[in-house]
């Protein structure tokens, strides 16, 4: 049995060994491959003092005490005073390591994540050649999970950033991190994907403005805030997240863009903060039914649901049922474009926007606001499209306790039977339905009337708290 396990080992290490041969041989391009002794160093001698270790130090957190000792039994044996009830608990300060990357050599800016410097008590830089420095926060930005940090030194190397909207799928990039702890790392592959949006993450402080470069490129835990290079030495990207079950690689990470990283750093050195454009509309995809119940030939866009009042939007003409299918010239094939084409443009930048209206292709200019003078702008909730219709759900006048009594006319859902084709369709309690087929609403009888049983497909327009969005009822 032994010779057969040993036998098993050797084969399944020469596999090993074969795929790992593979691999790297498919993660460098022909044009590197010629020579000698074909490698990556080159370019990573003039960009690897670039990328930094981040040392996080938290706040003070108590740590659970041992529940031995407040055992009666333990305190008899050892002595222990009997005024010493409880052990008073201790503090300790979490710590965790990250990565970054100098944007600015002269001024020691250097560009991180977010989640890496969030609620850090002390932030210290490890150079690659050990020197090491404390830095200080000079901005932050949630919603991109971005970070610019500040430290005091001599002799930095900074990294020259790329056009990331020239990248394409397919092409190479090296991944420079300190996964683990272990700094200088360095893992290569290609440009898996682009233009990613991957939701939230678990623990919910995922970023809102999401446009990431996907990679098969190893990156671990600390490889955030790293740097994704392209073959020059130029930064692509800021790793930021990976997809997987267990914590470790599988192959499918992600980065922030170049572009987007410049944008935002740029604010964060000059104001602290970023400030965002708004053009005060809630919106959501647009999907095959909802093309179909519009009458349009395409499937891409994003459907205005809602235009807040007085709001660059409501200004430059736009109106609900519009859909939007380009900003500045660039296609907007889901919400998430539509949020980044807004929100990454600062308040005072004009916008062109094509949109279809009835089927007709218009173009309107708005002058974004600020975002954070408005509320209540935001993503619809995607309807669905089903075909046993209201079902299960139950209709009445709009109460005095809904937020939207006095604001707006229709018929409100009293109640949703779980699991029923209303509740499928996406129905909620408290929802105040105002049209029917684009046609307003006032009464319950008004709604059995336009959307009785004889009736193939429902377009319903719904206010949703300070939101709107249209189901489609078949």
């Amino acid at each position: 049995m032994r010779q057969l396990a040993s036998t098993r080992y050797r084969v399944f290490f020469l596999l090993i060994l074969a795929l790992l041969g593979t691999s790297a041989q498919a993660s460098i391009p022909s044009g590197m491959l010629s020579g000698d002794n074909p490698s990556l160093a080159p370019m990573l001698d003039k960009t690897l003092p670039a990328v930094v270790n981040v040392v996080v130090t938290g706040k003070a957190q108590a740590a659970p005490s041992n529940p031995l000792f407040n055992d009666p039994f333990f305190r008899q044996f050892f002595n222990a005073p009997q005024q010493q009830q409880q052990q008073q608990p201790q503090m300790a300060h979490p710590t965790a390591t990250g990565s970054g990357v100098i944007i600015n050599a002269g001024k020691g800016y250097i560009v991180t994540n977010y989640h890496v410097v969030h609620d850090a008590e002390k932030i210290e830089v490890r150079l690659n050649d050990n020197r090491q420095f404390k830095a200080k926060v000079v901005g932050t930005d949630p919603e991109t999970d971005l970070a610019v940090i500040q430290i005091k030194a001599d002799d930095l190397t900074q990294l020259q950033l790329a056009n990331s909207d020239d990248l394409r799928v397919g092409d190479f990039v090296v991944a420079v991190g300190n996964p683990f702890g272990l700094r200088q790392t360095v893992t290569s592959g290609i440009v898996s994907g682009l233009g990613r949006h991957i939701g939230s993450p678990a623990d919910g402080q995922g970023s809102r403005y999401q446009n990431f470069i996907q990679t098969d490129a190893s990156i671990n835990p600390g490889n955030s805030g790293g740097a994704l290079l392209n073959l020059k030495g130029k930064l692509v990207g800021i790793n930021s997240e990976i997809l997987s079950q267990s914590g470790g690689n599988i192959g499918i990470g992600f980065a922030i863009p170049a572009n987007l990283v410049k944008s935002v750093a740029d604010q964060l050195i000059k104001n602290g903060k970023v400030k965002r454009g708004m053009l005060g509309v809630v919106g959501q995809n647009l999907t095959p039914d909802l093309a179909k119940a519009f009458k349009l030939d395409v499937d891409q866009g994003v459907v205005i649901a809602q235009v807040m009042p007085d709001s660059p939007a409501a200004k430059a003409g736009i109106k609900e049922r519009d859909v939007v299918t380009q900003v500045n010239g660039k296609e907007i094939d889901n919400f998430s474009d539509l949020q980044n084409a807004i929100g990454l443009r600062s308040p005072g930048d004009k916008v062109q926007i094509t949109l279809l209206r009835d089927g007709k292709k218009q173009q309107v200019e708005a002058t974004l606001s600020n975002a954070s003078s408005m509320t209540g702008a935001g993503d619809a909730t995607t309807g669905g499209a089903l075909t046993e219709g209201l079902a299960g759900a139950q209709f009445g006048p709009i109460s005095q306790d809904n937020p939207l009594a006095g604001q707006v006319k229709g018929v409100q859902v009293t109640g949703v039977q779980r699991g029923s084709p209303a509740a499928q369709a996406g129905l909620r309690p408290g929802d105040v339905i105002t049209s029917v087929n684009r046609q307003q609403i006032t009464n319950v009888s008004q709604l059995h009337k336009l959307a009785g049983p004889d009736v193939k497909q429902v377009l319903l327009h719904v206010r949703r708290g300070q939101g709107a969005l249209f189901l489609l009822i078949e």
